[in-house]
């Protein structure tokens, strides 16, 4: 018999709020490690470690790869890694980007699916979009446990919101119940199971490992769509989780249907502003060359070598 005895968490905008009155009311002898995604920028400086220490009995910090898991500690990913769980250890990764986010909560949440199965509860809190939706199946689909904080309380509901559309969680609740529930979860026994296996599962997890054989691997899952990766161009693979619907590049970048729009956007945005610096250049370039030639032979006419320009 085992316990539930790994806990993970994601969250992103009003996260640190919920995280920090979260932490507040877990037990100093809890006996389940924890693990925390919160979106951050990828070139910035993260307290958080610092504020879950001073806010609660356990403490936090920024692990190092391949580091052993420890219960009563609080692992958070630094920024511009992937935070990854494996048996008994830690991963520490660059991998793809998923959501537009490194780190992204999907992929904690899936790879502590596959390795610790049943073991695992799983929380979304605070956050826009749908991050962490598709890792949460993941989990229910593993046996593990979904909670999720209450929308009504969250400062952004959007991904607890899309959470519940996703998935049927086990437990909705304001994030000041949710220690509670936590603590009784861990002391309870389980007969260690993880659910069916899963490939899709498996190569996901291992494309956010920069694992050379899955990512290189000619089937994908899913079926190839007509949209292609914002971030590097590729085709794009649909996969239908159900109730949610999501995609996946060749390279791994990986996005939820809420996301793909935000990349869309981001990309039409910044398709506009190189066009707009290609005139701008186009016409400091003509203006460069009317002036040379002006200087070079003055009172020559230039409209003749702009026409073309001009005509098209």
């Amino acid at each position: 018999m085992a316990t539930r005895d790994i806990i993970v968490i994601g969250a992103s905008a009003g996260g640190v709020e919920a995280l920090t009155t979260l932490v507040r009311h877990l037990p100093a002898d809890l006996t389940a490690a924890v693990f925390v995604v919160l979106h951050v920028p990828p070139d910035g400086f993260s307290v958080l470690p610092q504020l879950l220490t001073r806010a609660g009995p356990l403490p936090a910090f920024h692990p190092k790869d391949k580091e052993q898991i420890q219960n009563g500690h609080i692992y958070v990913a630094p920024p511009d890694n992937h935070l990854l769980v494996k048996r008994g250890y830690l991963r520490l990764v660059r991998g793809p980007k998923e959501n537009r986010r490194r780190p992204s909560i999907d992929p904690l949440f899936r790879t502590a699916a596959r390795a610790y199965g049943n073991r695992v509860m799983g929380i979304i809190l605070s956050g826009t979009l749908d991050d962490g939706s598709a890792g949460l199946i993941a989990i229910k689909k593993q046996g593990g446990i979904a909670i999720i904080q209450d929308p009504e309380e969250a400062l952004y509901p959007g991904m607890p919101a899309n959470a519940i559309e996703s998935l049927d969680a086990d437990y909705i609740l304001p994030v000041s119940g949710i220690a509670s529930v936590l603590a009784r979860l861990t002391r309870e026994r389980v007969e260690e199971r993880g659910g069916p296996e899963s490939e899709q599962l498996e190569t996901e997890s291992d494309i956010a490992e920069l694992d050379f054989e899955s990512m290189h691997k000619y089937d994908r899952p899913g079926t190839p769509s007509r949209f292609t990766c914002p971030e590097c161009h590729g085709v794009l693979w649909e996969i239908d989780d159900e109730r949610l619907l999501r995609f996946r590049c060749r390279v791994g970048h990986a996005y939820s249907s809420e996301n793909l729009l935000g990349g869309q956007a981001d990309a039409v945005e910044d398709a506009l502003w190189a066009a707009l610096r290609t005139l701008e250049e186009n016409v400091a370039l003509l203006q460069r060359i009317a002036d040379r030639m002006q200087k070079e032979k003055p009172g020559s006419d230039v409209r003749s070598f702009c026409a073309p320009c001009s005509e098209s």
